[in-house]
């Protein structure tokens, strides 16, 4: 094919024309456009641009506020699911029992003139500097000395020896013999471990009577009585009555902060839920907030600039008697600084000082500011304003509903800190304007054009493609180059809607077959990264059923046909587990393993299992009348602890073991014949009037078990 340059005819030399050429008319225009232009786009400029960075100071202090706020929501609510947690466990419950058995024991105690005296000599001695160093102030002591002979005795042995918490925590048994000190012995190292981890001041179990019967830390309050004794009028006592009178085991009473001597100064707040599992509490179980906890969060880590707050924001807790509830960063970082700003703004030049030695603001720094004023008052906003010491800051604030607690947040920077980038903004813009105007003259404008608006399509095509536009399109131009690299370019487009696409159905593939393979908070662990995911759980109900007759009835049936008979009988069974709240943990060709109560906590876990049990021999029983055969149950049932978790590297298996999983198995092993066999731990947690028949016992770990098995033609319990 002939090339088209030759059938042109020959281009004709150009002209040289006179006079200004475009560029240049269009560079004159310019310089008196710019110079104009300038003025108004700078005053815009400034103007628009003040306002922005105005809103953007005010958006980050408002990301950081909520941020916050969500993270001491979280953290209350881990509070209140751990004491729930624990109040109804088993664990909770008997040490709660032996405590107040041992408890009342020792209020036969007899203690001799020396004990009596050693006593007092701590309280007037050591707990008195330590508590008049604290406060400030001269405190009367004589009004804390134990009441009864069980208090005195359990502070002679466990509180009075130790000159800090951290060598009393540490001690399992004084080694006076005593039923408390087989008591704490058994139990006083699970509880450590839940103060430790969870970052609690200290946890208290409390009887019936009032009495705090158990302390992890061992300190004065040990062995007191929350109604008649010597902190009857402190706000953990309000707590254990409201938290008794309310009678439901499902609640949770949550304190403010207030003064409690116990704590040496540092004000203390309480989340009280009774103890017990059915029927009446048998006690209170109490842990005080971590104040470190609630610090650690305020105050991102003490990683105040690498969290968006720059040198000057912080971010702080204020209580309805305007005093704050967390650290003020002022008196971490610059203790000096502050006490002097505070004496300033009129607060106490003994307190100032003693709070910038401490670092401790809860409950000492005044917040008497505009933002709270209005946080208190229930609205949510910003403001420019005068902060608690005094300097002007701009704030972000609004109203914390933290279990009935009446706290507001709020998120503040130093207003020359905050309005810097703006005064920059004006001096930059001043120059650029100036240095615009003479660059501009030395620009080809049409140049620009031309090169410029076809790669500026091309930019914003890919930004779209970028922020995850599909079938994104493009006109580069007419120019050669420029039209290749646009049609380059859709033609990318086009190849990335599909492997984008292909990309979903893919994604969406994994996640089904990996919900196939475990429960979906396993997956989600396992999907951000957990390699080893295992977990113990406590009052699990857990079911091992095989199926009797399939084998029989299959051997007559070509393999595909019986697979997909057994596959229909399975699937009845997920769904019958399903509609019984029971979780399948996995299934074989004979064997189907489910629990309830694992992932979902369940106070009726074993009604559920037992009841899925009747259900799957009924769905056996219409299976087997349908195919012609006789189908039927052979399954043992158990509850008590099991571990789940991921098991494998290269393939990975969920599974369930325990005790719980393994006499279930036995259970079913040990007969040959129909039926389902149950534990005296799941009889003690089925409605009275079950149908039952003793089988005899079965060896445990434990001991000896009691079996029972179902009457399986009765309606479900």
């Amino acid at each position: 094919m002939p090339s088209a340059s030759k059938s042109k005819p020959d281009v004709a030399p150009k002209r040289k024309r006179h006079g200004l050429s475009i560029q240049s008319s269009l560079l004159i225009m310019f310089m008196i456009v710019s110079l104009l232009s300038s003025v108004v786009v700078g005053l815009i400029g400034y103007v628009n641009g003040s306002d922005s960075l105005r809103d953007a100071a005010f958006d980050r202090l408002i990301g950081v506020r909520d941020s916050r706020a969500r993270e001491i929501s979280s953290l209350f609510e881990q509070i209140k699911n751990s004491v729930l947690i624990q109040g109804r466990s088993s664990m909770t419950v008997a040490a709660a029992t032996d405590f107040a058995t041992a408890f009342d024991e020792l209020s036969d105690s007899k203690l001799t003139d020396d004990e009596t005296k050693k006593i007092r000599d701590y309280y007037e001695g050591p707990f008195s500097e330590k508590l008049n160093t604290a406060i400030g102030a001269d405190a009367d002591v004589a009004g804390f000395l134990p009441q009864d002979a069980a208090e005195s005795y359990l502070q002679l042995h466990y509180t009075i020896p130790f000159d800090d918490f951290s060598k009393s925590i540490e001690t399992v048994d004084a080694g006076d013999g005593s039923p408390w000190s087989a008591a704490n012995a058994k139990y006083h190292d699970q509880f450590r471990r839940i103060v430790e981890l969870l970052k609690y001041e200290d946890l208290l179990l409390i009887d019936s009577k009032g009495n705090v019967v158990y302390s992890v830390y061992k300190g004065v309050d040990l062995g007191t009585n929350l109604l008649d004794g010597a902190y009857s009028f402190s706000n953990l006592a309000d707590a254990y009555r409201k938290s008794m009178n309310s009678n439901l085991l499902g609640s949770v009473q949550f304190t403010d902060f207030g003064d409690y001597p116990p704590s040496i100064g540092i004000p203390a707040a309480w989340a009280v839920a009774p103890i017990g599992i059915e029927g009446q509490p048998v006690g209170a179980i109490a842990v005080e907030l971590p104040v470190d906890a609630i610090n650690q969060v305020m105050t991102g880590d003490f990683e105040w600039q690498a969290k968006g707050l720059g040198k000057t924001g912080e971010t702080y807790l204020v209580g309805s008697d305007n005093l704050m509830r967390s650290s003020s960063r002022e008196v971490i970082e610059k203790p000096d600084d502050y006490k002097k700003s505070a004496v300033a703004t009129g607060l106490d030049a003994e307190l100032a000082a003693r709070v910038a030695n401490t670092g401790v603001t809860l409950l000492a720094q005044p917040v008497d500011t505009i933002a709270v004023s209005k946080a208190l008052a229930g609205e949510t906003g910003t403001i420019v304003g005068a902060n608690y010491l005094g300097e002007s800051s701009l704030a972000a604030y609004r109203p914390m509903k933290l279990e009935g607690l009446n706290w507001v947040i709020v998120a503040e920077i130093g207003s020359a800190e905050a309005f810097a980038p703006v005064q920059t903004f004006t001096r930059n813009l001043a120059l650029s304007a100036t240095v615009l105007i003479v660059i501009v003259s030395l620009l080809s404008l049409i140049l620009a054009q031309i090169i410029v608006r076809p790669l500026r399509r091309l930019k914003l095509a890919a930004s779209k493609i970028a922020a995850g536009e599909q079938d994104v399109q493009v006109d580069a131009g007419s120019s050669d180059e420029l039209a290749d690299v646009g049609n380059a370019f859709n033609d990318m487009s086009q190849s990335l809607q599909v492997k984008a696409k292909l990309l979903d159905e893919q994604i969406a593939e994994n996640e089904r077959l990996l919900l196939t393979l475990m429960p979906q908070s396993v997956a989600k662990r396992f999907r951000n990264g957990d390699q080893n995911i295992v977990e113990d759980h406590q009052e699990v109900s857990v079911i091992y059923a095989e199926i009797m007759g399939f084998d029989d009835y299959s051997r007559s049936l070509k393999s595909n046909a019986a697979l997909e008979e057994l596959n229909e009988v399975l699937k009845s069974f997920d769904e019958a587990a399903e509609a019984h709240g029971v979780e399948k943990v996995r299934t074989t060709r004979n064997g189907y393993l489910a629990c309830c109560g694992l992932n979902v906590p369940r106070v009726d876990n074993a009604r559920r299992i037992v009841d899925f049990a009747l259900d799957i021999q009924q769905i056996l029983a219409r299976y087997g009348k349908k195919l012609g055969t006789n189908l039927s149950i052979r399954a043992g049932i158990d509850t008590g602890t099991v571990t789940s978790g991921l098991i494998g590297r290269s393939q990975l298996v969920y599974d369930l073991w325990g005790d719980a999983v393994t006499l279930a198995l036995k259970l079913r092993g040990d007969s040959s014949e129909p039926g389902v066999l149950i534990t005296q731990r799941v009889k003690d947690h089925l409605p009275a009037g079950t149908r039952l028949n003793s089988v005899g016992t079965v060896e445990t770990a434990i001991g000896a078990q009691s079996v029972w098995s179902l009457d399986l033609n009765s309606a479900n319990v």
